[in-house]
């Protein structure tokens, strides 16, 4: 559909009253909340930080030495790289990767029984218990796992009263209290876009492939996954590109050397003062973030229409 056609059934199923409203105030929101900040943000990353000038460089002067700083790390440094920092980006990407799948993992049963249910009492209750947790803020429920993850926690306290363990487990250095709470913190959206594709799935579709003989394996491979594929794609982007931008899980539930990407821009924005060195470690997992993304979408041939869905 062209996009005179496209506008033309918006203002016509909307009015052009309301229609111009929602569009003006859509509009404003992506301007001001998402692209002017990401400009600012670029701007930054490309200035030196006033502090640090050198003899003849200017506060307004371009300049590409904070990517530098974080590929090749201070001038005269020992090492050939910045090792570190390098290895945190690289950890946060994968970490985040494990995370999506490990949502994907518990949420897709979930999501094809609760799509595939019939309306009953049941199911809504199920689907308020799901939510009510998310009632609680945030940076709360971190702390409540970080009091179940923790060495003298809950659960440690469980399995040493029955005798599994004889002295409390490291979940916080081990990063399983990490993995969990980031999971937790955005499983819902992971849910939620599959259960809805999986809801206007025809139910007759799965009763004939069975009566033909199909295996549930066959079924799901062959028939849900294409079809709920919009909302695993949906899901999964949301999930991955918020588990590798979280700040408040990293903070409180990871341990010594479990240190988040995330945590080094704040680091550099709060503790340094060094916003322009922030602004660029900030772009580059941006970046890094939607080139990741878009990737997997062109692997798994799903188109941005889809997401959208």
């Amino acid at each position: 559909m062209k996009k005179p056609k496209l506008f033309a059934a918006y203002f016509r199923n909307n009015g052009l009253l309301l229609g111009g409203i929602m569009l003006f105030l859509v509009s404003v929101w992506i301007v001001i909340m998402i692209l002017l900040p990401q400009i600012f943000m670029l701007d930054y990353s490309f200035r030196p930080n006033p502090v640090n000038l050198r003899p003849g460089e200017m506060a307004d002067d371009y300049t590409l030495k904070n990517y530098r700083y974080l590929v090749f790390g201070p001038e005269g440094a020992s090492g050939m790289f910045n090792t570190v920092d390098l290895m945190v980006f690289v950890r946060t990407i994968i970490a985040a990767m494990l995370v999506t799948v490990m949502n994907l993992i518990l949420c897709y049963p979930l999501a094809y029984y609760l799509g595939q249910s019939k309306g009953t009492g049941f199911l809504r209750l199920l689907v308020i218990l799901l939510v009510i947790p998310y009632w609680i803020n945030e940076i709360l429920r971190a702390f409540a796992l970080r009091i179940i993850f923790g060495d003298v926690g809950v659960l440690n306290g469980v399995m040493m009263s029955l005798g599994l363990i004889d002295q409390p487990y490291d979940f916080i250095n081990a990063d399983i209290a990490l993995y969990a709470g980031l999971g937790y913190a955005y499983i819902l959206l992971m849910l939620f876009p599959m259960y809805n594709v999986i809801e206007s799935l025809d139910r007759n579709q799965i009763e004939a492939a069975r009566d033909m003989g199909a295996s549930w394996v066959r079924i799901h491979r062959r028939i849900v996954i294409p079809h709920a594929k919009p909302g695993i794609a949906s899901g999964m982007t949301m999930v991955f590109m918020l588990s590798a931008g979280a700040l408040a899980a990293p903070q409180v539930l990871g341990g010594t050397s479990s240190l988040w990407f995330t945590q080094l821009v704040y680091q550099w924005f709060n503790d340094t003062l060094n916003w322009q060195q922030g602004a660029a470690y900030a772009i580059v997992l941006l970046v890094a973030s939607i080139a990741i993304v878009l990737t997997f979408m062109k692997i798994f041939k799903v188109n941005m229409g889809d997401i959208g869905k």
